[in-house]
């Protein structure tokens, strides 16, 4: 789950837009990178395309506006808190990492 929130926060084009299609839809549309599920999709397509992980976006409309120029202007990525720190969470060990879930 951290390297999802990684991947999806930091991972980017060459034009600094984030790679995942998906996310540039939501958040180029004004919503915010609320949350990620697992398991989602356990089906081999869901587990082959996004490892079974689901993303929640959330679409707040006193803020839509403000985040779709965030995104648009700065390719900055509005997420919530609890995704920021799924990104800061590290596996510890070999172990560790094999159960993160």
């Amino acid at each position: 789950m951290p390297l999802a929130a990684e991947y999806l926060l930091d991972a980017k084009d060459g034009l600094g837009r984030p790679l995942d299609s998906v996310a540039r839809f939501h958040l180029g549309n004004g919503a915010r990178l609320e949350r990620l599920c697992w398991p989602a999709d356990v089906s081999a397509n869901g587990l082959a395309t996004s490892a079974g992980v689901m993303v929640n976006y959330r679409y707040d409309l006193k803020r839509l506006e403000d985040n779709h120029e965030a995104y648009a202007n700065e390719h900055r990525i509005i997420a919530s808190d609890a995704v920021r720190k799924l990104r800061k969470a590290k596996p510890t060990s070999r172990k560790a990492a094999s159960n993160v879930a």
